[in-house]
């Protein structure tokens, strides 16, 4: 239990107390509006109910009756909100000593009680671009395995690679057509996403297009032939450019699945799925007709004999099942596949899968110029977009650090970059559509990673500034500024963070938090002296504001985003 909890038990017990007893075991406490009408307000609608009066008078019941002295410095009503002031002292002394004795684990819980949950995400295709709607995927998929794990759970990170579509076919095409004999270059990963763009306009030039396409994706799905092995080869290419990715990003998964290793499976799966009528044949294709649960129509084999997503989807969820028997299972796909995954998890309830299963889908991700599509090659690669950030993070690292060597600017470049690509992605709710500005992306001002990382990097020059001290005892009475008691306030709100942002599989909540610290911190520093304090003020302030960068680390490392000690 945290230290804001434990007050707002203590509360709790003062409240039954002054009500003899009567009230509900749960109290819920919320923030009030305006920081001058207190620092907890319980709405009395509950316990008016309870007690079969109007929550007016409760609220002023609770007033008259209830103890100022202790943690709680005062109490007013507010309509029917009986609102709570806690002692600055006590509250400064506890938050700011459970964050220097708990640390990186300062806002973490054990609500999970270690339960295994599997989250899937990363699902990206072999021989296809790896844009930045991808990493809308990737950055936000992380950052909720990260947030879980906070909150107590086992989380499993694993990635789904779809190698096997016709998309590969495509590309394989355009290769021979087009590239056979020309020199490769060092990323072949990111030459297969030209080809494959290059594919998408070819074919409506080519009439054999088609028909030659389709005979390469037979070559392939009979795992015979050049074809076949041209497949493997620039399949490999494909994994090495992810891998890269993924140790760019930060990234590690658990265990890393392929589509090629589940068709065949999924296949022989079909015919049981007919027998147990489950999945019926329908003018020569086979299907899950779900209407009398209003879900519709799946086709799982097209009349040519073709597969659609659950002929692997199905083998893949019985597989994970198996290796890791976890108590969710959670798939990140973005809201086109909404009605897909309600009709999945509906195949599997009726094989008997036990565990829950969670679709969290994500709106897209534009550019200011508007939608990308791959089709008609207007994306923004993984690489264009960490070419460009990295870039400008440079210019500007250099600008301000000439003194710095070029290896310590390229460090911090990158870590700039990698952060603003992370929190660009994950910053507002997942409902929500994301325009993806690079100028914007790096501001130091606003709601970004550079203003966050900023900060730390400020803060520390300040300790730093001030030399380390051991074993000082702080007196914590000097610290009754208003200011002061709203930063440690929010300090103290942080565990509560990390929790709703796990209940609500929302990152987005952690994103929101961290900026509105940093600017309650800048403005704190703004307006009161540190280092220029007097000594007993100074080690209170420094205490304090050390505090905070805790929290920021804490908070940008659950998004997957690295502090900087100098900017």
């Amino acid at each position: 239990m945290n230290f804001l909890e434990k007050i707002k038990k203590e509360i709790a017990r003062e409240i039954n107390k002054a009500l003899n007893g009567k009230f509900v075991k749960a109290l819920d406490f919320v923030y009030p509006p305006n920081k001058d009408m207190g620092d907890l307000s319980l709405p009395c609608f509950s316990l008016a109910n309870k007690l079969g009066k109007n929550p007016i008078k409760v609220a002023g019941e609770l007033v008259a009756k209830v103890s100022v002295g202790g943690i709680i410095s005062g109490i007013k009503v507010i309509g029917p909100y009986a609102n709570f002031s806690i002692n600055k002292t006590k509250l400064a002394q506890g938050i700011i000593g459970e964050i220097n004795k708990e640390k990186d684990g300062y806002g973490r819980n054990k609500s999970g009680k270690d339960e295994k949950v599997l989250i899937e995400y990363s699902n990206a295709n072999t021989h296809k671009e790896y844009h930045v709607g991808h990493l809308r995927n990737i950055c936000y998929g992380d950052a909720v395995s990260r947030i879980l794990s906070a909150n107590g759970y086992k989380s499993i990170p694993v990635s789904y690679i779809n190698d096997f579509g016709i998309h590969t076919a495509k590309t394989l095409w355009a290769y021979l057509e087009f590239y056979k004999n020309k020199e490769l270059p060092a990323n072949k990963g990111r030459f297969l996403g030209e080809v494959y763009a290059r594919s998408t306009k070819e074919i409506e030039k080519n009439k054999t297009a088609k028909q030659m396409i389709e005979g390469i994706m037979k070559k392939i799905e009979s795992r015979k032939g050049k074809e076949y092995e041209l497949w493997k080869e620039t399949r490999g290419w494909s994994i090495k450019q992810f891998d890269n990715i993924y140790r760019e990003l930060g990234v590690k998964f658990t265990r890393i699945f392929y589509e090629s290793e589940l068709m065949e499976i999924g296949r022989k799966m079909v015919d049981k799925l007919i027998k147990k009528g489950i999945l019926e044949l329908s003018q020569g294709a086979v299907i899950a007709n779900f209407e009398k649960y209003d879900l519709g129509v799946l086709v799982v084999l097209r009349s040519d004999g073709t597969a659609t997503y659950p002929v692997a989807d199905i083998p893949l969820a019985i597989e994970k099942q198996k290796k890791f028997k976890a108590g969710k299972s959670i798939y990140v796909v973005d809201t086109r596949q909404i009605l897909y995954f309600k009709q999945l998890f509906k195949i599997l309830e009726l094989l008997g899968h036990k565990e829950k299963l969670i679709h969290l889908g994500y709106d897209f991700v534009k550019l200011p110029s508007g939608m990308m599509s791959s089709r008609i090659g207007n994306v923004i690669t993984y690489e264009d977009l960490r070419e460009k950030l990295f870039e400008q993070a440079r210019k500007e690292t250099e600008k301000r650090r000439q003194d710095w060597s070029g290896k310590k600017i390229d460090a911090v470049a990158s870590a700039i970059m990698n952060g603003a690509i992370k929190f660009e992605m994950v910053k507002v709710g997942a409902n929500q559509e994301i325009t993806f500005d690079i100028k914007k992306a790096l501001s130091f001002q606003g709601f970004t990673a550079a203003y966050l990382q900023y900060t730390y990097a400020r803060v520390n020059s300040i300790i730093k500034k001030a030399g380390e001290k051991e074993n000082i005892k702080i007196n914590f009475k000097g610290l009754d500024m208003k200011e002061e008691h709203e930063l440690i306030l929010k300090l103290a709100k942080y565990p509560e963070a990390v929790r709703q942002a796990g209940e609500k599989y929302d990152p987005a909540q952690i994103a929101k938090y961290l900026f509105e610290l940093a600017q309650a911190l800048n403005d704190y520093y703004h307006k009161v002296p540190v280092l220029k304090a007097e000594q007993e003020v100074r080690d209170m302030r420094l205490a304090l504001i050390k505090s905070v960068n805790q929290v920021i680390r804490n908070g940008l490392d659950l998004l997957g985003i690295q502090t900087l000690d100098e900017m």
